[in-house]
């Protein structure tokens, strides 16, 4: 049913309904014996104001629906094929509209609706409004947990099953532009003035696969499919960006399902640091990861655009071992040393923590002291020792955190960890999960996008892919048989004397 504007008087059965609830309230007036039923009045009134809401919706919807006998969209030329009446879910609720399908001449593919494709429908379902909610909702939460949560707020009530497809609807039309969206969201970023110090991170956690039977614990020579049956390694890499005291101001976060090489995370990253270098040159480049070996080979691989000194020398950024790490080795070489005497192992541990990080070339005497322990210790405890003495060994260049500190520069790779756990374990690791890899990266994205504050602008970009161009194709036709035309729709520019374009008009989100 329209909505009716009279002498700047909006009228529609919602909005009687809703003057006729108001003027009753007000009628009743407010007694002790009432107030507790204010909540009582507060889901009334809601409810009435998303009746209204939807009738407002469902007569502005209608407004994009094309009525000719062919349109013409992306090229290809569509032939009327029916008229039906529809149900989408907007964020006040489901609203009912009449709209037109097409079909392509001489084909019997599937059919297409101007309605939304200007309306930019996400999933033949969602308003963009409402989408943007529900794919909000899903990054945080199950789809289950996601719809009980739309179901007490008293708005749309999404089902658990289409708030589930609702990301794997957004995330190929992001996948398939994604380096230039990502550009795009760079293009409109600034660096922090008082940013000194950039630094890069990268790690990664398992997580539950969908896999055909039960496998054995497998071993790949990239390493991605290492671990326990069923799961593999999910790349987690951050950039974040320190002032000259050390303190973090921004941070990127960026998650990729398993994938060989990690080689779109690796991407990711050289695309962001080589765009915050193009604006400030200057900025100290750090590397800041655990010892693993494979993070150390992609880090180390990473073309960062760095720019030439003017001897035409790159300058070189900062490999550091996360500090945290380098104490639980140490930790561990302490109580295979004293194992016998757990009091003086923690007593040692704290003197030799306090010597590796605060002393000039203390990694040095770390190192000198588990060499003097491994050379007297046997069996067992000499292995222990000795697997510890060679992990500082290799990674001596990378622990001089004396000389880190002094320069304010980060020496904890806690914001990396912090990705792996607030991006994939919080999400995709709960009781009884297993994930595809377009479904698990679905929910990456959204959450990457989130929690590096780019949520609005990406939005902003992945709303508007859903709207396509609809040009009515003119025909030939006896007056008496033209094509009418719905009055209310939008008029657009004439391309030629047979093509008038219905340009998409996104709805605000």
């Amino acid at each position: 049913m329209g909505i009716l504007l009279e002498n700047d008087e909006l009228t529609s059965p919602a909005f009687e309904r809703l003057g006729q609830f108001v003027r009753q309230q007000r009628q009743q007036g407010t007694t002790q014996a009432n107030a507790a039923n204010f909540e009582v009045f507060e889901r009334e009134l809601h409810q009435h104001m998303m009746a209204l809401e939807r009738e407002l919706i469902a007569e502005e919807l209608g407004r994009y629906d094309v009525e000719a006998e062919a349109v013409e969209v992306e090229g290809t030329v569509y032939r009327y094929s029916l008229t039906s009446s529809e149900t989408y879910l907007s964020a006040a609720g489901p609203v009912t509209v009449e709209r037109h399908l097409y079909r392509p001449a001489g084909r019997s593919s599937k059919s297409i609706c101007p309605l939304e494709l200007r309306a930019g429908i996400v999933g033949g379902l969602f308003t963009p409004r409402a989408a943007r909610q529900g794919a909000f909702a899903v990054a945080h939460l199950t789809p289950r947990e996601a719809a009980a949560l739309f179901g007490q707020m008293g708005g749309m009530t999404p089902s658990a099953s289409s708030l589930d497809r609702l990301p794997k609807e957004l995330s190929p039309h992001w996948e398939a532009q994604r380096a230039a969206w990502e550009a795009a969201l760079r293009a409109t970023e600034t660096v922090p003035a008082e940013a000194t110090v950039l630094a890069l991170s990268l790690d990664g956690v398992m997580a539950p696969m969908k896999e055909a039977g039960r496998v054995q614990k497998r071993s790949h020579p990239d390493k991605q499919a290492s671990g326990p049956a069923g799961y593999r390694e999910v790349g987690c890499g951050t950039v974040s960006l320190y002032d000259a005291e050390g303190q973090r101001l921004t941070t990127l976060r960026y998650g990729r399902m398993p994938e060989t090489k990690k080689a779109s995370l690796c991407a990711q990253l050289e695309a962001e640091v080589q765009s915050i270098l193009a604006l400030r040159p200057d900025l100290k480049i750090v590397k800041l990861a655990d010892g693993a070996k494979e993070n150390w080979r992609f880090l180390d691989q990473l073309d960062l655009g760095l720019p030439a000194d003017p001897l035409g020398q790159a300058a070189p950024p900062v490999s550091i071992v996360d500090f945290c790490h380098a104490a639980d080795h140490l930790k561990k070489a302490c109580d295979a040393i004293w194992a016998d005497d757990p009091v003086k192992s923690k007593a040692k541990f704290s003197c030799l923590r306090t010597l590796l990080k605060e002393k000039e070339g203390g990694v040095d005497l770390v190192i000198r002291s588990l060499k003097h322990h491994f050379s007297r210790a046997r069996g067992q405890r000499r292995q222990r020792i000795g697997s510890e003495l060679t992990y500082f060994r290799n990674q001596q260049p990378r622990m001089q955190y004396a000389y880190y500190l002094a320069q304010d520069w980060p020496i904890a790779s806690g914001v990396v960890e912090a990705a792996c756990k607030t991006l994939v374990t919080q999400r995709l690791k709960r009781s009884g999960m297993a994930w595809g890899q377009d479904g698990g990266q679905a929910i990456l994205t959204l959450r990457s996008l989130i929690q590096s504050n780019r949520w609005e602008p990406a939005w902003t970009l992945l709303s508007s892919d859903f709207c396509k161009l609809v040009q009515v194709v003119e025909t030939h036709l006896d007056p008496l048989t033209s094509i009418q035309e719905p009055l209310a729709l939008p008029q657009a520019r004439s391309d030629s004397p047979n093509i008038r374009s219905y340009y998409s008009l996104p709805l605000a989100v």
